[in-house]
């Protein structure tokens, strides 16, 4: 009896295809594979609440636009992209209606993220705290990298920057973090 291989799942190109030509379970597929990474980077970037809703919205843009996709880069970068532009836009909407000044940058790294789930309360405070006194910049790079594990030609494509400066913003990202906890 002959042994078949196993195949292979689907790429995101051929799902992309799929669904393009009228599969409404490829782009089931790319949800089910994809969401997970959506929200846990969300939530580095600080989201605490209705991150389920921003991740479909994610999706929505992502389908509503995928002719616009340039397969030069993976998908999941792309949707890193999307969910980071809808998370700003949201912002500068919520900033318009209320007329407050922008969340410092304090209050977003001590916000509930992914790595409660992996370290201990104390610890995931104590990195938190650390986490503080990063920039934005240096903060989402270094979530990327150590949430996501996405290889820096991947963060400098989501954070629209060169692959040279996001390695030069997680060394600093990591070294400030290493002081910090060092001297808590």
């Amino acid at each position: 009896m002959p042994v078949t291989a196993p195949s292979q799942p689907a790429t995101d190109a051929e799902l992309i295809a799929r669904w393009q030509s009228g599969d409404q379970r490829a782009a089931s597929a790319l949800v089910e594979r994809h969401a997970p990474s959506v929200a846990r980077f969300a939530a580095s970037l600080g989201v605490r609440e209705e991150i389920d809703e921003l991740v479909q919205d994610t999706f929505v843009r992502a389908f509503q636009s995928l002719e616009s996709f340039r397969a030069d880069s993976q998908l999941r970068t792309w949707l890193f992209t999307i969910c980071k532009r809808l998370l700003l836009d949201r912002k500068r909407a919520e900033r318009r209606r209320r007329d407050v000044a922008e969340i410092d940058e304090r209050d977003a790294a001590t916000e509930y993220d992914a790595l409660d789930v992996m370290v201990g309360d104390e610890l995931a405070e104590r990195l938190r705290d650390a986490m503080g006194g990063l920039t934005d910049l240096q903060r989402e790079v270094f979530s990327l990298r150590v949430n996501e594990g996405m290889a820096y030609a991947e963060i400098a494509s989501a954070v629209g920057s060169t692959e040279g400066a996001c390695r030069v913003h997680y060394h600093n990202a990591l070294k400030a973090i290493k002081e910090r906890l060092r001297d808590a």
